[in-house]
Parts: C-alpha cells; sequence; structure tokens
C-alpha cells in the first residue's frame, strides 16, 4: 500500500487539526509526566513509606497491571463516548492520582494512589490515536502516532530533568502536588478548545447495544488478522526499553556494570533521546513506505536481541561502555517500532473500531512488559542477583511474538490488499 493511498472522506487535517490534536497531546505528555514521576523518586519513596525494593517495585508493576487491564475497555468507551469525555475522565483521575500520591503517608494510601494514576493514564494514548484519526488524513497516520509517542517521551525526559530537581529542591508534597497545576491546565484546555472530529466528518451513527455492542466490536477487531498482527508486533518491539526504563535498567547498570548513579542516569537519558530521533525518522519513513513497517519493526527485535546478548555474553567482569553506549541507542528504537503494530490495526479496522482495536494492540507491550518485570525479578532471587540468567528472559519473550509475526504476516498483508482494492472502486464509484 502506498504512502499516497486515501480513503473516501479523508479528514482535511491542517492548521485546526494540529491545533486540536496538539491539545490531545498535551495531555499525554501530562500523563506520561505522571506516570514517570516514581521513576526518579523511588530512593525518596523507600524513604517516605519505609519499605523495601520488592514493596516499591509493586508501585511499577501496579501501574502496567492497571495500564494494560484498561486498554479494551477504554477503547470501548472512546468508540461510544467519544474521544473529549473519555480524555476529561482520563485528566481528572490522573491528576487526582498524583496530588494523592503527594499527601500521602502511608504505603496504602501511595499504592491507591498510583493505581488511580494508572487508570487515568490508560485513557490517554488510545484517546490521542483515535484524535489523529479523526482530524488527519489516512496517510499520515503513521507520522502522527510516532508523534504522539515522541510527546511521551518528552514527557518522560521533564520527569527526570524537572521532576527530579523539584523533589529534591522542594520537597516531596510541594514537587509532587505542585506538578498536579499541570493536570488542571490541560483539562481547561480540553474543555474549551478539544473536538473529536472536523465539521462534515461526523462519525455515522452506531447502534450501542450493552454487551452486546462489547462482545461485537472487541470480536470483530479481534477476527482482523491486523489487529493481532499489531497486538504481537507491539507485544515484541516495547518491552526491552520498557522494561530498562521502568525498574531494571538503573540495578542493572550500578550493581552489573559498576557505574555509578549518575553515568547510569545518562545512559537512561540516552535511551530516552534515542526514542525521540527514531521515533521521527520511523515516522518519515512509514509515512512514505508504508511496506517499510514489518521490516522496520523486525529490525528492530533483531537488533535489541543481538546487542543484548553482546552484553550478556561479554567475558569481561562488566561490558565495555561503547557497548552500554550502543544498548541504550538500540534500546531508543524499541518505542518507535511498537508503534508500528497500530499501523497495522489501524486500516484493518472501520473508523467505528479504532479505538477497540487501538485498546487491543496496546495490550501487547504492557503485557510483555509486566511479564518480563516478574520473570527478571524471580531470576534475580533464584540465580543470587545474576543479571546475566535473569536478563535472558528478554530472548523468551521475543521468540514468543516472533513466532505470532510471522504466522500473521502474510494473512494481514492479503486482507489489507483486499481493503485498499475495495476503498479505490467505491471512491471511483462516489460521484463528483
Amino acid at each position: 500500500m502506498s504512502s499516497s493511498a486515501t480513503l473516501p472522506g479523508d479528514p482535511p487535517g491542517g492548521r485546526r487539526a494540529i491545533a486540536v490534536w496538539g491539545i490531545g497531546v498535551s495531555v499525554y505528555f501530562v500523563a506520561v509526566i505522571f506516570r514517570t514521576s516514581l521513576g526518579v523518586a523511588g530512593l525518596d519513596a523507600a524513604d517516605r513509606f519505609h519499605v523495601g525494593a520488592s514493596a516499591l517495585s509493586t508501585f511499577s508493576i501496579l501501574q502496567l497491571l492497571v495500564y494494560a487491564g484498561m486498554q479494551i475497555p477504554v477503547g470501548l468507551l472512546v468508540d461510544r463516548l467519544g474521544t473529549k469525555r473519555v480524555l476529561t475522565i482520563g485528566v481528572v483521575l490522573f491528576t487526582a492520582g498524583q496530588l494523592g500520591f503527594a499527601f500521602s503517608s502511608s504505603y496504602g494510601m501511595a499504592l491507591t494512589s498510583r493505581g488511580l494514576l494508572g487508570c487515568g493514564d490508560a485513557m490517554t494514548f488510545i484517546s490521542v490515536l483515535r484524535l489523529g484519526t479523526r482530524w488527519f488524513p489516512a496517510r499520515r497516520g503513521p507520522l502522527v502516532a510516532q508523534l504522539a509517542g515522541l510527546a511521551g517521551m518528552a514527557g518522560n525526559l521533564v520527569s527526570t530533568l524537572v521532576i527530579a530537581r523539584l523533589l529534591h529542591g522542594v520537597g516531596w508534597t510541594t514537587a509532587f502536588a505542585g506538578s498536579a497545576a499541570a493536570g488542571v491546565v490541560v483539562l481547561v484546555l480540553l474543555l474549551l478548545f478539544l473536538k473529536d472530529h472536523p465539521e462534515g466528518h461526523e462519525p455515522e451513527p452506531f447502534p450501542h447495544r450493552g454487551a452486546a455492542y462489547v462482545r461485537r466490536q472487541i470480536t470483530a477487531s479481534w477476527r482482523e488478522p491486523g489487529t493481532r498482527l499489531g497486538l504481537w508486533v507491539h507485544f515484541t518491539t516495547q518491552f526491552p526499553a520498557m522494561v530498562f526504563l521502568l525498574l531494571w535498567g538503573l540495578p542493572f547498570l550500578v550493581q552489573a556494570q559498576g557505574l555509578s548513579r549518575a553515568t547510569a542516569g545518562e545512559l537512561l537519558t540516552l535511551v530516552v533521546l534515542s526514542n525521540m530521533v527514531v521515533g521521527l525518522v520511523y515516522g518519515q519513513i512509514v509515512a512514505r513506505h508504508h511496506t517499510a513497517r514489518l521490516p522496520l519493526a523486525l529490525g528492530t527485535v533483531a537488533a535489541t536481541a543481538v546487542v543484548w546478548a553482546g552484553v550478556l555474553v561479554d567475558p569481561g567482569e562488566h561490558a565495555p561502555m561503547w557497548v552500554l553506549i550502543v544498548l541504550c541507542t538500540v534500546l531508543g528504537a524499541c518505542g518507535p517500532a511498537s508503534m508500528l503494530g497500530f499501523d497495522f490495526a489501524r486500516p484493518a479496522n472501520p473508523p467505528e473500531r479504532q479505538g477497540t482495536a487501538s485498546g487491543i494492540t496496546n495490550m501487547g507491550g504492557f503485557v510483555a512488559s509486566m511479564t518480563t518485570l516478574l520473570a527478571i525479578g524471580v531470576l534475580l532471587d533464584a540465580t543470587g542477583d545474576n543479571y546475566r540468567i535473569a536478563f535472558s528472559a528478554v530472548f523468551v519473550l521475543q521468540a514468543a511474538g516472533l513466532s505470532q509475526i510471522f504466522r500473521l504476516r502474510k494473512q494481514a498483508a492479503r486482507r489489507e490488499r483486499e481493503r485498499l482494492v475495495a476503498s479505490r472502486v467505491e471512491t471511483v464509484h462516489v460521484p463528483a
């Protein structure tokens, strides 16, 4: 499918689309700041709530569990209620969660607050993807999705550079409560200016009949090979970087590689910066050459596996610094590669199922991340902190995902070609 292919009734895009979509992206940007703020406050949280490493890791696992579990329900909500309503609910929830975390005095209250934050966070990304499909032409979809992901990584960077300084400058409560003001700002913006779709491009009425509607949406989306392929692409590509950034990267670099916390922090920042650069490149490539989606995804998986293997089998006590730099640079490509999963699910589903299909796809990487987080922790305990063995879990998950990608790729490609032919025929028969 060429990048120039268009569908009947494509939205026009333009400055208005950029402005409205930008408001949605700003909501996602703030959500990621809140989501990743715990990453820079881990040691402070351990002291504040008097917990050890295992209890501290529960924060991250809970967030992923809530996020992954909410994806299909959120997708259904987006399809049924529209983007603006779901984003509004999301902002209220994640802002309340951040405020609750600011004033938490016990571990239980803090855990509840992070769960609330994760629930609101789960409503943002799928909504932003849906907003993009409603306001921009289909051929712009890959670039728009990558730019949304880029905004998320920018939020990660702000959390690392700004929240960390606030935390050590003004203290726990002021830093987290002050950051919650950003949630109030984006809430006002979306209530005043965000619209679900441009004028003249209203979606066709679609009947909603309770449980029957839910079953129909999920079943129809899952039957599409493109949706399933998108899920497995997301599953296979995202988790190595997610696990590294969310929990195990810093311990690996400090304990297994003997780096200082400052140097390890710089390498984690490199992952974020690489992600932002690669996201722009992947978005431009796929926008121009739609058939590059699968080669880019598979190439990223292969590069990640090769570099990880090089680090883990290095005969020295510590891997050379240049190898670790290459590792963090390659891990930066995992996020943009995971976004390619949505580029398989998007053309496989009509507009009224985009939210549901995106929710199914988005579950992939977070399920893989949760599984790997737990597997690495169990293996570290079982082997006496042997990171070489523990991180070998990455290859098991990659192999599982690749087997499904190769099984589905031809079927998904055939169905996509059939849809493209049908849309072109429909375009020809539309009267001028």
